[in-house]
């Protein structure tokens, strides 16, 4: 269904509010009554548990940030962590050229000055049109909670990364995110300037994730946080539920897909199919109150005559049906 469209259900709500004398002619901006744009908002909070998804599972598909808001709208998921590069064009970064390939020569220089470009531009960008982002997506039904965006990295700028947490802020986030860094140095540096913006530095994982793989950064900063991967961390032979109720507190979203355990050959499947406790740890989530959002993350195969947007649906409904909402 378009979202311009009410469905059959939609109407005769509506219609039986109005036999029934209740007032639906709150108009919006848009000229449309409250109640009913409002059933058109997505919401994906299950049991309490939010439900979320990270933009880069449309990866395969065109990506500006408003085309990332239709398909949430289209799956249902009210909830995203945004891939850097679709808000940064919203907001007018400098357009990148082709991405030189890797041990080619070919393009080096243009990269690089695109690079010195993209630094110069965040470190003075004014937050106006990620405030802007951020209301477009919350009045269609969808907060953002994570930010990731390419300037959090050891050789960015320490103006680069202030401005990391800055458009955070005004995306309405409380994390921007990375993958994990090798340096501890690394690790002190950001957790240092994500408490000067309050704003939570969660850190990804794959496989190399271990029980106490955050633990230093955790000790350097109580802005040092996890961006948990549960998908990764039982490929890696780990358990993840017991993971989850021992660090719950120092984690700020967790990824979640359904890989098989390295014995089994560690592939990535549809929910309901690999190793991963996906519904025991939704529901661990639920009954123990815990406030970090679950986040799709889709890296399956997506099947022939299907897109990413019709598997992120199809791994909401999952979660959906496991919390029994």
């Amino acid at each position: 269904m378009k979202n311009s469209q009410l469905s059959r259900r939609q109407f005769l709500g509506t219609a039986a509010l109005a036999a029934a004398g209740i007032a639906v002619s709150n108009k919006s901006a848009f000229g449309m009554p409250a109640y009913i744009r409002n059933l058109n908002k997505p919401n994906s909070v299950f049991k309490g548990v939010q439900i979320g998804v990270i933009t880069y599972s449309f990866r395969s598909m065109p990506s500006s940030a408003e085309q990332l808001l239709q398909y949430c709208r289209e799956c249902g998921v009210g909830a995203v962590e945004l891939m850097g590069d679709a808000a940064e064009t919203f907001a007018g970064a400098p357009v990148a050229p082709a991405r030189p390939k890797r041990g080619s020569t070919e393009g080096q220089e243009a990269w690089k000055a695109h690079l010195q470009a993209l630094a110069a531009w965040r470190e003075k960008v004014p937050m106006t049109r990620f405030e802007q982002l951020r209301k477009l997506y919350n009045d269609a039904g969808v907060k953002i909670y994570g930010y990731k965006p390419s300037a959090l990295g050891v050789n960015n700028t320490d103006g680069e990364v202030e401005y990391a947490f800055r458009a955070a802020k005004a995306l309405g986030a409380n994390q921007a995110n990375i993958e994990f860094p090798t340096d501890p140095a690394q690790t002190k540096r950001l957790g240092t300037l994500a408490a000067k913006h309050k704003v939570y530095v969660g850190y990804h994982g794959h496989t190399q994730q271990t029980f106490d793989m955050w633990d230093s950064a955790i000790a350097q900063s109580r802005y040092n946080a996890m961006n948990f991967d549960m998908g990764h961390y039982v490929a890696a032979g780990f358990d993840a539920i017991e993971f989850i109720k021992a660090k719950h507190q120092h984690i700020v979203s967790m990824h979640v897909k359904d890989r098989q355990t390295k014995e089994h050959g560690g592939a990535n499947l549809p929910w309901g199919q690999g190793d991963t406790p996906i519904a025991e740890a939704l529901n661990l989530m639920s009954k123990s109150h815990y406030k970090f959002p679950a986040t799709i993350e889709l890296e399956y195969q997506i099947p022939e005559g299907s897109n990413a947007v019709q598997e992120v649906a199809k791994c909401l409904e999952f979660a959906r049906k496991a919390l029994g909402a």
